[in-house]
């Protein structure tokens, strides 16, 4: 069995508006199609000769910029799955978020729930898996390049940033929704603007190159995503 967790777009990571931490509605059409960025990933890796997760494996995952919490919790419930042992420390920088998160996690006791600033935060031990979902858009280019680079120094084996894909389809189709179906004023507001502040295709490359990234893998996926990749040993460069 390979991992599939259905990763979750969750526009509100490290500077989330919503009061409660939790994704907004406008988000809920693309989670299906969320999910195939991590099954691409994670059904035979990306290079197609192994699993970033195997049968009875013993891992430690971080996970940047968690939110409420949802990757961390697919996590474990693929790694039980499979009797595999996972130990992730999920962290954000929203109290706010994290108490939602620890409370939606009660069920979780393989998951540590940490309030840090991730540019600012420094790993004695490194992870084995490194993520990032939905959170690179909130910073400026200087500062995405630094997380881009922080996930490589946390993690010794694999490494998966994914992220709206700036388009002009992408900021029409979320003008359009939040115009005539998710209006309320705050989630108008914060949709409009993470899809003008999205890194282009070319830009996310750019910000890996400049990040130290070599031999990584970077895909467009629909509804608007992206993802890069790193893995030990080298990585497929894959474009699309």
């Amino acid at each position: 069995m390979t991992w599939k967790p259905q990763s979750c777009l969750n526009l509100g990571k490290d500077s989330c508006p919503y009061s409660d931490g939790l994704r907004p509605p406008f988000i809920r059409p693309a989670l299906a199609e969320a999910a195939t960025i991590n099954e691409a990933k994670f059904r035979s890796g990306s290079t197609g000769d192994g699993h970033w997760i195997r049968r009875a494996d013993k891992l430690r995952v971080v996970d940047l910029a968690t939110g409420s919490g949802d990757i961390p919790r697919l996590i474990v419930d693929y790694a039980r799955k499979i009797s595999a042992t996972v130990e992730i420390d999920a962290l954000d920088r929203q109290p706010a978020t994290l108490e939602i998160a620890r409370r939606l996690s009660a069920d979780y006791p393989e998951i540590s729930y940490r309030e840090v600033n991730i540019l600012e935060w420094n790993s004695v031990d490194a992870y084995d898996i490194a993520l990032c979902t939905l959170a690179l858009h909130h910073f400026s280019n200087e500062d995405a390049v630094r997380l881009l680079r922080k996930c490589c120094q946390v993690s010794k084996r694999f490494v998966l940033v994914s992220d709206l894909r700036r388009s002009f389809s992408l900021v029409a189709g979320v003008s359009l929704l939040t115009t005539l179906i998710f209006r309320e004023p705050m989630t108008r507001y914060d949709a409009r603007l993470s899809s003008i502040r999205a890194f282009s295709f070319p830009e996310m490359r750019d910000l890996a190159v400049r990040a130290g990234w070599k031999n990584f893998g970077h895909k467009r996926f629909r509804f608007g995503r992206q993802a890069i990749w790193l893995e030990a040993g080298g990585a497929s460069s894959n474009q699309s």
